[in-house]
């Protein structure tokens, strides 16, 4: 079970993954409301593996609204914040540190996170307990090619429940580097950056970039932090003719990451620092043709549902989704649609790494509500924002067919909400097809 850094683009040194074993409980009914309520742990599972799967040890394929996952761990507090993040939790969660409610989050595709420092114990024995609730038959939330029935039937796999993506801890200062965006743009030969600085208000804060391709240094700027952001376009010098050019372009044959580093300062002193990578790389349509860097490229492509026997909608590791890469590659494809699936950062960074095209597609519901349609718009805007920066994603998917919106043809509503949702996602990211 070897997991990598579970957020490849934004890394950090001082990190603890949680993965492992937990203590673990069923709630059929979802009547349990707090930790407190819990008298006894009856089972044991593997995390991040669901409940559903063999690898978990659990292998519980039953209908159950809600269950129960609980875990101690050592972290004495210091001077630093703690930040307790969830790569994915399917349907919605509530998480407790030691009996201290720290985070909610719905959606089961996406992450979610929480400062918890105000909440450890001094001692340093501290425990975290997750409430995760899924009603397995309910139909108006997005949930892709998971059944609702008992037993999986027709073209349906069976249900993922509770955690499925790596929990891990980080330490960050007061004041910290949150989130990084990055855009290319070919013309020009520019790279833009957007960074979002979140903590104490401070003056004199700067944040520092270096991009580089191998031991060559392509730029390094310092840029003043303006109420808590830096959005920067860094022009790298243009090598002129294409064969130098090409050196420094992403694409599967050719899949060019440009490292980078980032400081952020508070006058004369580094405050925090990350890694992370982006990619020179464009990807539009002219016509009836995709265009890759400005040239037709032929998409030879496989539809992929990102399904593992033992483990369902989560990889048996951080190698497996490596070899799931390289396989589609060795068969002769340049490219996957991850099929009604948002999947692991890990995969899209070896897609990245590797070189693979990904259409990313969002789960679908299978019942046209209000509730629905606000359910799939906050999750997908969650993926989009989360997965915007890897370079080998060229297309969002949004809707798959007519799965969550049946009447097309005869229902106004059903139109208007594929044409939202197509507006929404080229509203987020005017620079892929959609």
């Amino acid at each position: 079970m070897q997991h990598g850094y579970p957020r490849p683009q934004l890394q950090r040194a001082d990190w603890l993954c949680l993965n492992g074993t937990w203590r673990f409980r069923f709630d059929n009914d979802a009547l349990l409301q707090h930790p407190a309520e819990i008298d006894h742990w009856p089972l044991e599972i593997v995390v991040p593996y669901p409940p559903e799967s063999r690898a978990s040890g659990i292998a519980d394929r039953g209908f159950h609204k809600a269950c129960w996952y609980e875990r101690d761990f050592e972290l004495a507090p210091g001077n630093d914040r703690v930040i307790l993040r969830f790569g994915a939790v399917d349907y919605s969660a509530k998480v407790w540190v030691n009996g201290n409610l720290v985070a909610t989050h719905e959606g089961g595709h996406t992450p979610f996170g929480a400062d918890i420092t105000d909440m450890l114990r001094a001692d340093g024995r501290q425990t975290v307990t997750v409430r995760a609730e899924d009603d397995p038959q309910d139909l108006a939330k997005p949930r892709g090619k998971q059944d609702w029935q008992l037993e999986p039937h027709s073209i349906w796999y069976p249900r993922t429940s509770g955690i499925w993506q790596t929990v891990w801890l980080e330490r960050v200062g007061a004041t910290y580097i949150d989130r990084v965006r990055w855009t290319p743009r070919l013309e020009g030969f520019a790279i833009g950056v957007e960074a979002r600085i979140h903590g104490a208000a401070a003056d004199d804060l700067s944040l520092e970039l270096e991009l580089s391709h191998g031991e060559r240094l392509l730029a390094r700027d310092r840029y003043r932090v303006v109420d808590g952001e830096v959005d920067r376009y860094v022009v790298l010098s243009d090598p002129g003719i294409d064969d130098f050019r090409n050196e420094l372009l992403w694409s599967p044959e050719r899949p060019t990451l440009l490292d980078a580093r980032l400081r952020l300062w508070h006058g004369g002193k580094v405050i925090d620092e990350v890694r992370s990578y982006t990619a020179l790389r464009s990807a539009t349509v002219l016509r009836d043709r995709f265009m890759l860097n400005g040239r037709p490229y032929v998409l030879r492509m496989v539809l992929d549902q990102g399904y593992w026997p033992d483990t369902l909608l989560a990889a048996p590791g951080d190698e497996a989704l490596r070899r799931d890469v390289e396989l589609a590659k060795a068969m002769g494809f340049n490219g996957v649609r991850k099929h009604q699936k948002i999947e692991d950062p890990r995969y899209l960074y070896w897609a990245d790494r590797l070189g693979l095209l990904v259409w990313e597609e969002m789960p679908s519901a299978y019942r046209f509500t209000r509730s629905a349609i606000q359910r799939t718009i906050r999750e997908w805007t969650e993926a989009i924002d989360r997965d915007y920066s890897h370079p080998c994603i060229i297309v969002w998917v949004p809707f798959n067919e007519s799965w969550g919106v049946p009447e097309l043809p005869s229902v106004q509503e059903h139109r208007h909400a594929v044409e939202a949702l197509y507006h929404l996602t080229k509203t987020l990211d005017h620079t892929r097809a959609v």
